[in-house]
């Protein structure tokens, strides 16, 4: 698969015509075609992601994010205001097909920052890519979307978020080198996201010298866990790592507590369940389990100040782990409209769509809060920070989310 980049002289070019109006009306020619914002009217882009549901925290999360990144843009980009739009892709393949079905036939949407869920993406990607626009997911972890032969469907996507590569490595590492665990199993939902993130986990694991015992899957909307984690039982492993979300993982972590033969087992999940909605559904089971996720503490300065407009604009915390690279995401995407879009001297302006996609995939050192992000010819433009977690009395008796990494420590 091919790959266009913005060169030295083509940036300079599109920045030289963005910066001195033209009088005339017509748009360039762009091969993925142009969208025309009539002077006066605003430019709009799309957060697409799972909104309802038990797995919305993960979505509402980054929404606000992106809700962040515009506020502190003054709701403007070249003197036109910012349109936001959302669309629920359901945290499902179907979900994020019809999301995206929906927003691809809306010929006035410039770019999107989404989806939140791997499935989503999977369903949807092909309809928005033929369409000529460009995603860039705040959460996205899956490993293959970002791979160097991944699918032509693929061209419209890049991610701020971490591949989870890295995570499963990391969640690898932690157990084996810190804790000191040999054996394992792994229980799986069938999603892109959580089967693929229990792969990688199960090769790095294994890698160092450990073993995975079984690995098991369980069902979108099952909730009696107790036949699986029977099994899981059985084999007497060491760790039991879930990286499924909320609500699957919650049921995991309830009746885990209820099965002979796992008490002394260490119970670990991934930033799909890193919400407060996951210590609800798990209840005081969750206590001592550790979670995956982010690593905040190594966030830019700047992330402290996003906090605090958070706290002031929601009145909480983040829900999840993604706030922040959604705000990346929605910041790399209006730094492009700004590159390549033309002004003409009516107030209207010209985005063409493939100039749009070169220019965030030409991304270099963009000062980011989850750091500074260049992005790949694939579309990785995430910095690789992993953290684990431990939910204490602290999380499970309401207070979100938990103060500081247990590993790394420095």
């Amino acid at each position: 698969m091919k790959f266009v980049r913005i060169g030295a002289l083509g940036l300079a070019a599109m920045l030289a015509l963005s910066a001195c109006g033209q009088s005339a009306a017509s748009p360039p020619a762009d091969p993925l075609g142009v969208v025309t914002v009539p002077a006066g009217e605003a430019i709009k882009v799309a957060y697409w992601g799972v909104l309802s549901g038990a797995d919305s925290t993960l979505g509402i999360d980054s929404q606000r994010g992106v809700e962040i990144a515009i506020d502190d843009r003054e709701g403007k980009l070249l003197d036109h205001d910012i349109q936001l739009i959302t669309e629920d892709g359901l945290c499902t393949p179907e979900g994020g097909a019809t999301a995206a079905q929906k927003l691809a036939a809306d010929t006035t949407l410039v770019a999107l920052i989404g989806s939140a869920c791997s499935d989503e993406t999977q369903g949807g990607i092909k309809t928005l890519t033929d369409a000529g626009l460009t995603t860039l997911s705040p959460s996205n972890t899956r490993p293959a979307f970002t791979f160097e032969d991944r699918d032509a469907t693929f061209d419209g996507y890049a991610r701020t978020a971490h591949s989870d590569a890295f995570q499963g490595k990391a969640v690898a590492e932690f157990l084996y080198n810190e804790q000191g665990l040999r054996t394992a199993a792994t229980i799986h939902d069938g999603s892109a996201y959580a089967e693929a993130l229990q792969q990688v986990f199960t090769d790095e694991f294994i890698a160092l010298g450990g073993e995975v015992l079984l690995q098991e899957a369980v069902s979108k909307g099952q909730t009696d866990m107790k036949p699986v984690l029977t099994s899981v039982a059985a084999a007497n492993p060491d760790v039991l790592y879930f990286p499924v979300f909320i609500a699957e993982g919650g049921y995991i972590a309830a009746q885990a507590k209820e099965v002979a033969g796992l008490e002394d087992t260490l119970l670990i999940g991934s930033d799909g369940m890193f919400s407060p909605d996951f210590i609800t559904a798990a209840g005081p089971a969750a206590e001592g389990m550790y979670l995956s996720s982010p690593n905040f503490s190594a966030f830019q300065d700047a992330y402290a100040s996003f906090l605090d407009k958070h706290r002031t604009k929601y009145g909480e915390d983040p829900l999840s782990a993604f706030h922040a690279h959604a705000y990346d995401a929605a910041n790399i995407v209006f730094d492009a409209i700004e590159a390549v879009a033309i002004q003409n001297d009516d107030g209207s302006i010209h985005i063409p769509k493939q100039a749009l996609r070169d220019a965030i995939f030409a991304t270099s050192d963009h000062q980011g809060l989850t750091g500074v992000l260049s992005c790949s010819p694939t579309g990785d433009c995430g910095a690789p920070l992993i953290a684990v977690y431990q939910v204490t009395s602290r999380e499970t008796g309401g207070e979100w989310p938990p103060e500081a990494p247990v590993w790394p420590t420095e």
